[in-house]
């Protein structure tokens, strides 16, 4: 199947121009891009974007990561570094709405592209500067990539199990957070030039990305001494929730932590008695006796099949799922109804599935126009258009190693 655009995506009057590499800044363009903005990504000539190579690749050495990250997106080659590709960057940035860039901070401005300099070209522009520690701060200059943003936000420290070390959450998690946040504030920063017709600067910072999502952490340390560990698949306190083995090898989430659906659970395992137990009968007392509920869970599943004791699950209404790879997912109904995971043509592959948009919107969804382009694909088509150069003058800067 192949997903394409019925109408303009609601960012389709949005012109985005991304500087930087790896991952962090480029989530927010890819965000942006997938909703229809017109997003020109910037890349140093020869290599391009490190992602070009990065993640799990084909015998034949071609990347399955980049495709995705950099769909909808056009390849533009400017060295930055150069005092002629500066030029053209500032030039590009006074027909731009949104500017994304994830260097070190002093980087633009080092390049005489600070945002003081770029407003002054264009006083609608929105900068989006995505690093591991923020614009200032006493460690602002530091290197930093998403996995330190997740040690020092805190979700590596709850990650995993007890016994063992801090653990990666198995995807890149610091950095698409980062991301996301980075576009949530170039949205709102968008929606208020809409008034002023002024720009401004978003600041997204990778460790604050994370410790956004850390819940109540702070408080119930400094108010409540109580220190968030590793508590591996469970939900401490909160039970029953957690994965369970059946017969066949496989596993089940089960989450019947509400009284009224706990009672549902222990109607469909057949000892209804339990939600009488004072051990079980209230939230409190669960949580108090969490590893022996688990037990008592853990052998009846053992005494199913998957699928046969997800259908029983389900039937009494128990929320329930399997834990997923990709071969299920790709097989997996609801999914495909839902067309969370679509298809695009590769040059090289042919059909090339990946995960949908997200969230899906009534009446202007963005979609997936095209996979991740070649490095330099758009030169003409960008620097042509927009900057008016005709071949002879890029054939010149190409000669010149400035694109």
């Amino acid at each position: 199947m192949s997903e394409g655009e019925t109408v303009p995506g609601p960012l389709a009057d949005v012109l985005v121009l991304e500087m930087g590499h790896l991952l962090a800044g480029p989530f927010c363009g890819h965000l942006l891009a997938d909703f229809g903005a017109e997003v020109i990504k910037v890349e140093p000539p020869e290599r391009g974007d490190p992602m070009r190579e990065w993640g799990h690749v084909r015998a034949d050495e071609t990347p399955l990561w980049w495709p995705i990250l950099a769909r909808n997106k056009k390849s533009v080659t400017i060295d930055l570094r150069q005092k002629a590709g500066q030029h053209l960057a500032r030039e590009l940035v006074q027909q731009t709405d949104v500017l994304i860039e994830n260097f070190r901070p002093g980087t633009l401005e080092r390049w005489g592209m600070s945002y003081q300099e770029l407003s002054q070209l264009n006083p609608g522009l929105v900068l989006v500067r995505v690093t591991g520690f923020g614009q200032d701060g006493p460690y602002a200059a530091r290197a930093a990539y998403g996995s330190i943003g997740e040690a020092m936000g805190g979700i590596r420290h709850i990650t995993g199990d007890p016994d063992r070390p801090p653990s990666r959450t198995g995807i890149s998690l610091g950095d698409s957070l980062a991301g996301t946040f980075a576009a949530l504030g170039c949205l709102m920063a968008l929606h208020e030039r809409a008034r002023t017709g002024v720009g401004q600067v978003v600041d997204a910072a990778i460790y604050e990305a994370v410790l956004a999502f850390m819940e109540s952490m702070i408080p119930e340390y400094q108010l409540g001494g109580y220190v968030r560990g590793r508590h591996g698949p469970i939900l401490p306190q909160v039970a029953p929730s957690n994965v369970y083995e059946t017969a066949d090898g496989g596993y089940v989430l089960i989450a019947a932590n509400q009284d009224s659906v706990f009672a549902r659970l222990t109607v469909c395992m057949g000892q209804p008695e339990l939600s009488a137990d004072e051990r079980f009968s209230t939230h409190a007392s669960r949580g108090e006796h969490q590893h022996e509920l688990d037990k008592v869970i853990a052998s009846w599943t053992k005494g199913s099949e998957t699928h046969q004791l997800l259908e029983n699950l389900t039937q009494h209404g128990v929320p329930s799922g399997l834990v997923y790879t990709a071969a299920e997912m790709l097989e997996d109904p609801h999914f495909r109804a839902r067309r969370a995971i679509v298809s695009h043509l590769h040059p090289v592959l042919g059909d090339f599935p990946m995960q949908g948009v997200f969230p899906v919107l009534s009446r202007t969804p963005g979609g997936v126009r095209h996979l991740g382009p070649q490095l330099g694909e758009h030169n003409r088509d960008v620097l042509g258009r927009l900057l008016g150069r005709t071949d002879e003058e890029l054939e010149g800067l190409r000669l010149q190693g400035t694109i």
